[in-house]
């Protein structure tokens, strides 16, 4: 089973923001011993900002980009160091590979990527995965490594994504606010609901939550990869997750996974607009599995160039993403136009079908 495990930096550093040993060492037995049971694990580990606060003497977490991304650049080598002393002792010997949204979004990227994380598993190596926040300029403002581990995992055809965090598991309420929340054991589907469940960062030194989490988990059911999220600090947890026993919240696949060009479309591309259509078009998207065209739509939102990532919308709600053929301005210029009309030399799909992906 090729298992990808995803620890948060709540989960190895202590209240003071250093590197929490007890913590690391938690996670590398765990790691070390599902290893040792025939298993292939790549590890994605946050920190790196967390490991460089006290380096630089600094008691809390900037918000300016540029000093973010110093401290990254500081603390990424601490937090390796300490990871490949403490699995060395198990005779792990790590990887590091560090990645950007860009290694996602572009084909021959994502391919290299993919290959490197493969040579490293057939050497026996462990890949200890973060994103590079030196670089990664809208990760490190919007997001933590939950999105980024649901990738890997989809990268590396995992069966299994661990995310390791500071609470059991998914409740139905916030349990720091509500007494009476309940863990919820099973998820076959992450609906609007439970997204509204989940809050923020859950903690100072964390950029993600359970909202993250959830969202990572979404990413896991469409590649068809099994998901747990679970505290990091319960003994055997990586375990029980890849036996099958019950542990924290487990979050089936969806049947048919998505391809790996669909996916990249779906979450590893943001959104640079929204192509508002009417409901024949959705129809013919959704139903008839075409490609979108400049007739069924009634609305442009937001500036973009030709081969962005924009949403597909319709009575305000998202159903579809895609890369558009067309730049915002060209589209304004032939929204609601049939095909035949079309200036020569445009191409008829606003989006083609190969390029288009329907969300649930």
């Amino acid at each position: 089973m090729i298992v990808v495990v995803k620890i948060g930096t709540s989960s190895i550093t202590d209240d003071s923001g250093e590197l929490d040993d007890a913590g690391l060492e938690r996670v590398c037995r765990e790691v070390a011993a599902a290893r040792r049971e025939g298993h292939q694990v790549v590890l994605v580990s946050s920190g790196a900002i967390a490991a460089g606060l006290p380096a630089l003497a600094m008691e809390h977490r900037p918000s300016e980009m540029g000093t973010l991304q110093a401290v990254a650049a500081v603390g990424q080598p601490r937090l390796m160091e300490r990871y490949s002393a403490l699995l060395a002792a198990d005779g792990v010997v790590a990887g590091q590979i560090l990645l950007t949204p860009w290694d996602f979004a572009q084909r021959s990227q994502y391919l290299h990527a993919r290959d490197t994380l493969a040579h490293l598993l057939d050497l026996g190596v462990l890949p200890i995965v973060n994103e590079n926040d030196t670089v990664a300029d809208d990760e490190i403002r919007y997001g933590d490594n939950d999105r980024l581990a649901a990738l890997v995992a989809h990268l590396v055809g995992a069966d299994l994504l661990v995310l390791l965090t500071d609470t059991p598991g998914v409740f139905t309420a916030d349990p720091r606010l509500e007494e009476e929340a309940s863990l919820i054991e099973e998820i076959v589907e992450v609906d609007e609901a439970l997204e509204q469940v989940a809050g923020g960062a859950g903690t100072e030194r964390g950029s993600g939550g359970m909202a993250s989490k959830l969202a990572a988990a979404k990413i896991a059911a469409w590649s068809g990869v099994r998901a747990v999220i679970a505290a990091a600090d319960q003994p055997g947890v990586v375990g029980d997750a890849v036996a099958g026993r019950p542990v924290g919240t487990v979050i089936h696949p969806r049947p048919k996974r998505l391809a790996s060009r669909k996916l990249w479309i779906a979450f590893a591309q943001a959104a640079s607009g929204r192509v508002v259509v009417d409901e024949g078009a959705r129809a013919a998207l959704v139903e008839g599995g075409r490609s979108l065209l400049a007739a069924g739509v009634r609305e442009v939102e937001g500036e973009w160039d030709a081969d962005a990532a924009v949403e597909v919308v319709v009575g305000g709600r998202a159903f579809a993403k895609g890369l558009a053929r067309y730049s915002s301005a060209q589209l304004r210029s032939v929204a609601g136009r049939r095909t035949a009309d079309l200036p020569d030399g445009l191409p008829h799909e606003v989006i083609h079908r190969d390029d288009l992906v329907v969300l649930p």
